[in-house]
């Protein structure tokens, strides 16, 4: 008689388990096999917005160009201000923003200044308007208390000659967009765009617009993959839902890594007799992992197809944007040539008890708040299951539980990863 061997389920936490890596382990590992795509591209400034510079930027001109005026007032020379009583001087001219102010001025005159006027020769300092007294059309008063180089901005205050004012790999904000019309810069170079392919995988799936028979269910992870793609600086390729079986798999593999610098799959990566991700990544690709110490998310496949990075996430709807913000994330901004991905995380205050096993990384989806009296609170949105999307929907930030801790009291402090930080 032959006996039967029940084996009891593995734990994912055993240090014996040498394929399952910790969530930094995975993360420099991945890191470490991603690299910045080449290629540049000329862009106008205004389409600049969310790239990648591809090169310092060094300031052609002083901003300001010339030692002007902060305030609308009047300029005179800083020796010239009263010391102490008050003291009355005569109106010689006005100097407007944009104009040079022709004549010099003497000891006793100051000139009428408006905000961004040049200085006019002969003057250090500007009384702000509202510190004069009128006397007439060609003469004020000025009291004491004031001092000499007041509400003046030099020339290159804000930005030098020569200097490096945006560095390359730096992502391009609206600011730094203001900063550049500022140098009169209307061009820059920009890093090609990584090209991203990805697909769901299951016979079970079905796109919105098509019937759905029985057990069968609309795909979601390629619109949640679409629309968090679609908030970096790449390029696109939606191959739709592929079939559950090798050939197909092998097709998309193939078809995928032929254009793009990274393959992203959904689905596929566990150990059911119809995953087929693994096998045919071995076949025509390489693994680099596939198992992680992590809630959830833990069947993580990644590794190359060629040249092209490839990352098979789970199939749970939760679990792909988990793993899509923590592992696929970083990577991305690696290949755009940005600088390293470090997304905020701040302390905040957990108002409710929360059961975690030590031995894995649980990313608890919570609702942070800040709290009357400043301080920031969270609390879980609820049930935390890998197939409640809508707890991805309702939260605004990830609870960060590490390897080391265990159940959390009410009270306890946290790391919390805004949602908002992510993008």
């Amino acid at each position: 008689m032959t006996s039967i061997v029940i084996c009891t389920q593995t734990d994912c936490t055993k240090s014996e388990q040498p394929s399952t890596l910790t969530v930094a382990a995975a993360r420099e590992q991945i890191l470490a096999s991603s690299k910045a795509v080449e290629g540049r591209e000329q862009l106008s400034l205004r389409d600049s917005l969310g790239r990648i510079l591809a090169d310092d930027v060094i300031a052609p001109m002083n901003v300001p160009e010339h030692v002007n005026s902060a305030m609308d007032g009047y300029a005179l020379a800083g020796e010239e201000l009263p010391a102490d009583d008050s003291r009355s001087y005569q109106i010689v001219g006005t100097a407007y923003a944009g104009s040079t102010f022709e004549g010099h001025c003497h000891p006793g005159d100051c000139v009428r200044i408006m905000t961004g006027a040049p200085m006019p020769d002969g003057t250090d300092s500007v009384v702000m308007q509202e510190q004069v007294k009128v006397e007439s059309e060609q003469r004020i008063t000025i009291g004491s208390g004031h001092h000499r180089g007041q509400n003046v901005r030099l020339a290159g205050e804000d930005i030098a000659i020569g200097s490096s004012v945006l560095n390359r790999g730096r992502r391009v904000t609206p600011a730094d967009i203001g900063v550049l019309a500022s140098l009169g810069i209307g061009e820059i170079s920009v890093q090609r765009r990584p090209r991203v392919a990805f697909f769901s995988t299951g016979d079970e799936l079905r796109s919105i617009g098509e019937p759905r028979g029985k057990g069968e269910i609309y795909d979601s992870n390629r619109y949640s993959l679409y629309g968090m793609l679609k908030q970096q600086d790449v390029e696109l390729l939606d191959m739709g839902v592929v079939r559950d079986t090798p050939e197909a798999l092998r097709r998309a593999f193939q078809s995928a890594a032929a254009v793009a610098d990274m393959v992203l799959s959904s689905g596929g990566v566990s150990v059911g007799e119809a995953d087929y991700t693994k096998s045919i990544l071995s076949e025509i690709g390489q693994i680099q992992f596939w198992k992680i110490a992590m809630k959830p998310g833990r069947p993580l496949t990644f590794g190359h197809l060629g040249d092209a990075l490839f990352f098979g996430l789970p199939g749970n709807p939760v679990a792909v944007m988990v793993t899509f913000y923590q592992f696929v994330l970083p990577a991305l901004r690696k290949l755009a040539g940005g600088e390293r991905y470090n997304p905020l995380t701040v302390q905040a205050v957990c108002k409710q008890g929360i059961r975690k096993r030590k031995g894995r990384y649980e990313f608890v989806r919570g609702i942070m708040q800040q709290e009357t009296n400043g301080d920031i609170s969270v609390t879980s949105v609820g049930h935390q299951g890998s197939g409640i999307l809508t707890s991805m929907s309702r939260g605004n930030c990830f609870i960060l539980l590490p390897e080391s801790c265990g159940n959390l009291n009410a009270g306890d402090t946290v790391q919390v990863q805004p949602f908002a930080c992510l993008f």
